[in-house]
């Protein structure tokens, strides 16, 4: 539905806000993010996976293992202060970004 080149500049801001406030692990992040955009955006696990562990190596989230008696092992994904920086700094940056375009392309006041 979204041009892939908008959905791709905006996957790290999407996730990390999924993880704010409470660890999730890889399934439930992808669940979050569908719920919160009604349906528009289902990501596929190799794309969020991929974003997890590159945001992993930048120290931005870490992965824990959990393991649940008659369950299988899950990675549970929360935000590092340094993650909780980006994450404040990414909405700030979306906000001016999309009200500049807004205002450019005639969708609010100039």
């Amino acid at each position: 539905m979204f041009n892939p080149d908008l959905k791709r500049g905006s996957l790290e801001l999407l996730i990390l806000a999924a993880i704010e406030g409470r660890p999730l692990h890889g399934y439930e992040i992808g669940k979050v993010i569908g719920l919160r955009s009604r349906g528009e955006l289902q990501l596929p696990v190799s794309t969020l996976y991929s974003i997890l562990y590159r945001m992993e190596d930048r120290g931005w989230v870490t992965g824990r293992w959990v393991e649940k008696p008659g369950e299988r092992r899950r990675c549970l994904y929360a935000l590092t202060p340094e993650g909780e920086h980006v994450l404040a700094d990414q909405k700030q940056e979306w906000e001016a970004f999309s009200a500049m375009v807004n205002r450019v392309v005639g969708l609010s006041p100039a």
